[in-house]
């Protein structure tokens, strides 16, 4: 008997760590998928790779949270294990299907959370820390990303301009008697060079994710002594693999090409600041979701690049005087053109004068805070608003559903540890 419910618990973890390669494959290479960088094949096993990377070093830390400070281990029989695993898995399987990141992490502490409830055995000081650091960790994602779109995206585009050919990156060599990768005709080594930090970049969100997530796969099984945490790391990671290249396509479509048209810039901000964040949350042992915190850097990135058509003095004037003029923000700004294509000038033109003046070569063409119209702010949609609506609502459904589920079961049926 024992033996039939822990394969039924190992299946169930892979049916979790499927989705959950479904769901964060596309946070983290959705940008550079939407930027052509790399396949949706070549995410997947990246993805896969480094997210093994992750769980089997930070990820042992979440693992150790979800899996007996949340509740007590001893709650996690495998009867008890299955039911949690099992709720997180129908939560992000319907998340899957709309084709949207689903927030794993709380999915799972809600799994987890429910089965505290029904047995009285919560800590609600650790759900406390936790729920406090899923406000905390994409308001802040937000506010950074929103301080570098309104002071510092428009001279980062100046200075490096990561502009993006047509067609291909890179091509394969076939001349020599190893094939290589080599640059494609029309790609300059400067966008090679960011093309290939842009990537790396994504292969860091993927350790994140997988330094976060891994344990919302096995945490249960691992915390009643059902597996080892080597043992757990291996399983998810070859279930999340399986997701990459399977369902992860449809949230590949979702965050590269539905959410926003990013640029490669923005793609490299988003990316650094949400896997950072990530990554610290995960250190520290607490289970915080990936896909929120990338969403947030999005949304905040162009919400900042987008106010800069008018001063903070100006908006605040309007506001206490009452004005009925007021000032047209853009929602269009991330793929806006980049200064180099105003009419202000041609960067590498600049590029002499401003270093024999003593300033940053490319930047003269930048147009200062207020100085800039809504219209020249708008080249693609930064966001589809229905798209966003979408996420935010199965952001709250799907650990609202996995709790309330968990409960339930629970109540009805009390096969966790003790009862």
């Amino acid at each position: 008997m024992v033996a039939a419910v822990l394969i039924i618990g190992l299946a169930v973890a892979v049916f979790v760590g499927f989705n959950i390669g479904g769901s964060s494959t596309g946070v983290a290479f959705g940008p550079a998928v939407g930027s052509r960088l790399v396949s949706k094949t070549g995410a997947a096993a990246l993805f896969t790779g480094f997210a093994l990377l992750g769980g089997a070093t930070v990820g042992t830390e979440v693992i150790e949270t979800m899996g007996g400070r949340i509740v007590p281990a001893d709650q996690f029989t495998l009867a008890a294990s299955v039911g949690v695993l099992f709720f997180v898995g129908l939560a992000l399987l319907i998340s899957n299907l709309f084709g949207v990141p689903a927030s794993t992490s709380m999915t799972a502490v809600g799994a987890i959370a429910g089965l505290g409830v029904a047995s009285g055995s919560l800590d609600y000081a650790v759900m406390f820390e936790i729920v406090s650091a899923w406000i905390v960790a994409p308001v802040l994602a937000f506010w950074i990303c929103a301080v570098v779109g309104r002071y510092l995206y428009p001279y980062l585009d100046a200075w490096f301009g990561i502009d993006r050919s047509d067609g291909a990156l890179f091509v394969i060599d076939r001349s020599g008697s190893i094939p290589l990768p080599r640059l494609a005709e029309d790609t300059t080594r400067k966008e090679g060079f960011w093309s290939a930090v842009v990537l790396a970049i994504s292969c860091y969100m993927a350790f994140s994710a997988g330094a976060s997530n891994t344990a919302n796969a096995v945490a249960p099984l691992v915390g009643g002594g059902a597996i080892s945490i080597t043992q757990g790391v291996v399983l998810a990671a070859v279930a999340i693999g399986l997701g990459s290249f399977t369902i992860a396509r449809r949230t590949l479509d979702t965050v590269g090409n539905d959410l926003t048209d990013l640029p490669l810039l923005a793609s490299l901000v988003v990316a650094i600041v949400s896997a950072t964040i990530i990554t610290v949350l995960s250190e520290l042992g607490i289970p915080a979701s990936l896909a929120v915190s990338a969403t947030m850097c999005i949304v905040g990135l162009g919400w900042g690049r987008a106010t800069r058509t008018t001063t903070v003095a100006t908006a605040a004037t309007a506001a206490i005087q009452g004005s009925e003029e007021t000032t047209t923000i853009s929602t269009n700004a991330l793929a806006a053109d980049a200064p180099a294509e105003t009419a202000a000038g041609d960067v590498a033109g600049d590029a002499t004068d401003d270093t024999a003046n003593g300033g940053v070569a490319g930047t003269e063409s930048v147009p200062g805070i207020g100085e800039e119209e809504p219209d020249e702010l708008s080249a693609n949609d930064l966001f589809d608003p229905a798209t966003t609506g979408r996420v935010i609502m199965l952001w709250i459904m799907t650990p609202s559903l996995s709790a309330a589920a968990s409960f339930v079961l629970f109540e009805l049926f009390p096969v966790y540890g003790g009862a």
